[in-house]
């Protein structure tokens, strides 16, 4: 997949990559996947998107994108949009699609290879649109769990497709202990769809990640 000599950037959609780990039953060390493509690549930047509940007392994604942001990273963050449905339900939605996009075609024609990890269908043209430029695109996902994570038009699109799960040995965490590198997104627990353009989820409060800090 990596090649020393290529210069990289990888693009990371955040609450896609959490769903795909936790269908594969595993955590990522954000730090052991950072030192995976500086050792084996020419790593020019390594993109984190999220959106973000604002008005929450406390968020729990919170203590990882700080860490991220502090450590290697470049953080795009979005702040979630609230409204009331017919129901009188709060509902959330937001997405960090385009986003990415933008920053993907900009740098694209100035690097080598763009990894994406991301399953979502809905990159298949910017895939296209980056590899006219004559850049290489690798996308991480999975197709080792029950309901694969990965649209097979992205799959196909891609110049080559590495399933997150051949790379357990080296981004998992150790579920013993655990440090602000390690801990689980646990906002986007049960609300897989929370970023997806179309969808929107019911707004739910979850108990704050152990982040290992003293």
């Amino acid at each position: 997949m990596l090649k020393a000599n290529e210069k990289t950037v990888v693009f990371i959609d955040g609450a896609n990559l959490y769903a795909t780990s936790r269908g594969l039953d595993f955590d990522i060390d954000y730090k052991k996947l950072l030192a995976m493509f500086r050792d084996r690549s020419d790593l020019i930047r390594a993109y984190y998107y999220t959106v973000l509940i604002e008005d929450q007392e406390y968020s729990p994604i919170r203590p990882l994108v700080d860490w991220l942001d502090y450590n290697g990273y470049t953080l795009i963050t979005k702040p979630a949009k609230d409204f009331t449905d017919s129901s009188g339900r709060r509902r959330i939605r937001n997405s960090i699609n385009v986003d990415l996009a933008v920053d993907m075609l900009e740098i694209a024609e100035r690097v080598d290879h763009i990894v994406l990890f991301s399953g979502d269908g809905g990159y298949r043209r910017l895939i296209e649109a980056v590899q006219r430029r004559g850049t290489r695109v690798t996308v991480i996902s999975t197709v080792a769990t029950n309901a694969a994570t990965i649209a097979d038009e992205l799959r196909r699109q891609a110049d080559s497709f590495v399933d997150l799960n051949t790379l357990r040995g080296d981004i998992a965490r150790a579920r013993s202990s655990q440090s602000p590198a390690q801990i689980d997104d646990d906002e986007y627990d049960d609300d897989d769809d929370y970023y997806d353009e179309d969808d929107y989820i019911e707004d739910e409060q979850t108990s704050p990640p152990n982040t290992g800090r003293g």
